[in-house]
């Protein structure tokens, strides 16, 4: 047939190139098969992904959590310097590492990923990043969905979004009805701003004239793209461990994300309890250090934006709380005590409580942070 007079699609003429999305799956096949164990059935492409719910016969009464989330303006990032491979990890880390807050072991994963133009090997570099993800916390990548949309997102331009399900044990579940008075507040080192404040980064970023591929002289030549990039540390793994092994000396958990570490360690603590956090325990990393002095802000005016150095809390029993700082320590995690929980007449000063709608204890931040910050 002459090629000239072939009907056309008029769905690619509408900016919808289905061929390359199926590229794109291809692609991804051998990552996503490597997060699924003999509890998924049914392979890549389907129209839904199907997890043997017969595994939670193990269970006396498995409660199901669940958790769904972003990465936020991170990705611009990502897209301005074209570097795709670490934005999944970052998915993983505010999905699956919310789930492990109540107790819980991850399950499976499903992603969504909305593009103005599908690029079978940038979508397969942001699904590969999902999978090692979830890999490391034990997530089984069940499915997920690209999205082509022209004319509403830029042809470089995509949003990232993921959903995860996990199970514990009903009696086992963490929060703040497990807090006591005397419990020892444990800080959890982040890897850098993991996913949360990048709209204050880039105003930063663009307020100092600088552009995401200029070295960043602070950080030893890498560009100011790849040290914005760094990925979310992920902690499921090493918490689930840490859960096991302290017979009941982990009380709750807290993932600090959008917010701080205030209003998100307010939210697993009793209503009635507050904590002073001691910024004398630990120095902000650079980066926040170095973003706050290019932006002429005080690290403490930060303080309800970043997580300036803690991206995880362990609310513990006071006689296990030196072997869990030991034990996560250990597993690569910096982990030290920032404060005490107490039940007694709370302090004049300005607490965060009610931080989300919860009913939970008060927060502050108090001191000075150790030599080095600014």
């Amino acid at each position: 047939m002459d090629s000239h007079n072939a009907p056309s699609n008029p769905y690619t003429a509408a900016g919808v190139d289905t061929a390359a999305g199926d590229l794109a799956v291809e692609l991804m096949k051998a990552a996503v098969r490597r997060t699924q164990g003999p509890e998924v059935l049914g392979g890549v492409g389907g129209f839904a992904g199907l997890f043997d719910a017969s595994t939670l016969r193990a269970y006396r009464r498995p409660l199901l959590a669940t958790s769904t989330d972003g990465v936020g303006t991170k990705v611009a990032i990502a897209q301005a310097i074209d570097k795709h491979d670490t934005i999944g990890q970052d998915l993983v880390g505010m999905v699956v590492d919310d789930i492990v807050v109540v107790g819980a072991r991850p399950l499976f994963m499903t992603d969504y990923i909305a593009c103005g133009k599908v690029v079978p090997e940038r979508i397969a570099d942001i699904v590969a990043g999902i999978a090692r993800g979830c890999e490391e916390t034990g997530t089984a990548l069940v499915g997920g969905e690209t999205a082509e949309h022209p004319g509403l997102l830029g042809i470089d331009d995509y949003d990232v979004a993921g959903a995860a399900t996990g199970v514990v044990e009903a009696d086992a579940v963490l929060g703040a009805d497990r807090v006591e008075n005397g419990d020892v507040v444990l800080a959890l080192a982040s890897s850098g701003l993991h996913a949360n404040g990048y709209s204050l980064v880039r105003h930063i970023v663009s307020s100092s004239g600088l552009s995401y591929t200029d070295a960043a002289a602070e950080f030893g030549g890498a560009t100011w793209g790849e040290v914005l990039l760094e990925p979310t540390r992920l902690y499921t793994a090493p918490l689930l461990r840490l859960i096991a092994q302290s017979g009941g000396g982990v009380h709750s958990l807290s993932h600090v994300t959008g917010g701080g570490i205030a209003a998100n360690l307010a939210r697993v603590l009793p209503a009635g309890t507050w904590v002073d956090v001691d910024r004398a325990t630990w120095t902000p990393p650079t980066v926040f250090q170095t973003l706050a002095a290019r932006g002429d802000i005080p690290l403490s005016d930060t303080e309800g934006t970043w997580n300036l150095g803690i991206g995880f809390v362990a609310v513990v029993a006071a006689d296990r709380a030196a072997d869990a700082a030991s034990a996560l320590t250990a597993e690569g995690i910096a982990t030290w005590q920032v404060g005490v929980v107490s039940d007694g007449p709370r302090p004049n000063g300005d607490y965060v409580e009610g931080a989300k709608g919860v009913d939970g204890g008060a927060v502050r931040l108090v001191g000075s942070f150790a030599e080095g910050a600014q």
